[in-house]
């Protein structure tokens, strides 16, 4: 592109003009063209096609580097890292767990971040203000008495152990007592959810069967071969439902049982407001069909399997629905009383394209 008068030592000798035409080709460069490309604007009329597509492969990288500046100041504490976590959790839900792990999160505070606040930095607040959402409720899921009887009873043997995870405030673990004689352990990671499982079962006389255990449910801190009877109603998704089938089958005996329930679709034509309210809450639902499918390929039988029912819907979205008008003039603004009120209204508007699916699975042999 250059060229001087090579002497007879063998040196070049450039002119002021090669000197100017180097800044030129540099001033060319700092607009992303190639050598290539400068060279052909040297030497020809320039062909503005050219400079076109190269402006639009600029802007795509400016776009690019504009995220990266977005997300890098989110992630040192000056912004909304929500979009973040969301994409990533459905993409790679196992890996995003894990690197909330490797940022100091507990446990307890990581499940929260994938599945409720979703903001690294706004997380403490957020779940302030959804724990004074949930606190007086007696239900934090959809959830019966019936239901739960039903579930038992298609249990073919009763059980003498039984590890309810995910009890929350003790209303399965209640009714499991009442109609077995099994000893329960209940796990939760939220101790003033067990304290009031405790208090419920002082109160109906049943603590001889009753020992609870604060601590999150992806490690589970027993040893294997321990429950005739693992209970988790709405309780799977969290860790994700495949992931709970593997891991926590270690823990159960040989020929136990498995009461599972899990958010299904209803129909294979949901609305577009649901399609994107799960998306974003539960990218991972799925028809009755693919978890029956899932539950067969990790080592289970199928014993029996049906719809929660619409009373257990409505017991936990009807008093829902009341907590939030009660708090509304002191929540209005928060963003966690902004999403459980979103929840609560694509619930009860399109409730039957979607609800919880209980299934009762025996572990095979492997």
């Amino acid at each position: 592109m250059i060229s001087g008068d090579r002497q007879p030592n063998g040196y070049r000798v450039y002119t002021e003009k090669d000197l100017q035409r180097i800044l030129l080709i540099q001033k060319l460069q700092s607009g992303g063209l190639t050598l290539k490309e400068c060279k052909a604007c040297l030497e020809e009329k320039v062909n503005k096609a050219l400079l076109m597509e190269r402006v639009t492969v600029l802007d795509k990288e400016i776009e690019q580097k504009q995220q990266s500046k977005k997300l890098l100041v989110a992630l040192i504490g000056e912004g909304d890292t929500k979009a973040w976590h969301e994409d990533l959790n459905k993409r790679a839900p196992d890996a995003h767990l894990e690197w909330l792990l490797t940022q100091g999160f507990s446990d307890k505070e990581a499940l929260q971040l994938k599945w409720l606040s979703k903001n690294m930095n706004e997380h403490d607040l957020y779940m302030n203000d959804f724990m004074k959402i949930f606190e007086t409720l007696e239900r934090w899921g959809p959830g019966s008495e019936e239901d739960t009887k039903k579930a038992l009873l298609a249990v073919p043997k009763l059980p003498e152990s039984i590890l309810e995870i995910g009890c929350g405030k003790g209303l399965s673990a209640e009714v499991l007592a009442k109609c077995s004689n099994a000893e329960i352990t209940a796990l939760d990671n939220e101790q003033s959810a067990l304290d009031r499982l405790e208090q419920r079962f002082a109160q109906q006389c049943l603590v001889d069967q009753l020992s609870t255990v604060c601590a999150g449910m992806t490690e589970l801190p027993f040893p294997k071969n321990s429950f005739d009877l693992l209970w988790a109603e709405g309780s799977a998704y969290i860790i994700g439902v495949e992931n709970a089938l593997a891991q926590w089958r270690s823990v159960l005996r040989k020929h136990g049982y498995l009461m599972l329930s899990d958010m299904v679709w209803r129909t294979s034509t949901p609305s577009c407001e649901s399609i994107e309210f799960w998306e974003q809450e539960y990218p991972d639902i799925q028809l009755v069909q693919t978890r029956i499918n899932q539950m067969k390929k990790a080592g289970y039988q199928v014993i029996d399997h049906f719809p929660q029912s619409e009373s257990a819907w409505l017991n936990y979205y009807t008093p829902l629905g009341k907590r939030l008008s009660e708090l509304e003039r002191d929540l209005a603004d928060s963003s966690a009383f902004k999403d459980v009120q979103n929840e609560v209204n694509i619930c009860t508007q399109f409730g039957h394209e979607f609800g919880y699916h209980m299934f009762i699975l025996e572990k095979l042999n492997s």
